[in-house]
């Protein structure tokens, strides 16, 4: 069935928005991040205790993209799995 403008204005407005708030909280990780390692660097000495916080909010940072970019509404990746599933469907349904 295919979307109506209000529809797909809805959903552009929606993958922007996810997208959008990865961008920001890329921003937010490299600062923050930057700023934890000057600190582990300079201010406490030289242990390496800054890369605990980087590799557990990357780890965040990796699913968060993950699911804006290849498992959200909209995705290519999702797209593509519901057509082949419409096309399964269609196949079954015309051999019966």
């Amino acid at each position: 069935m295919p979307m109506t403008p209000e529809d797909l204005d809805q959903l552009a407005r929606r993958r922007a928005n996810a997208k959008l708030g990865w961008y920001l909280h890329t921003v937010a990780f490299v600062l923050v991040n930057a700023l934890i390692f000057a600190m582990s660097r300079y201010a406490f000495g030289t242990r390496p205790w800054s890369v605990y916080p980087l590799l557990g909010w990357g780890l965040g940072l990796v699913l968060h993209g993950v699911s804006v970019f290849l498992l959200g509404t909209g995705s290519g990746l999702r797209e593509r799995m519901v057509q082949r599933e419409r096309e399964a469907l269609q196949r079954r349904q015309d051999r019966s």
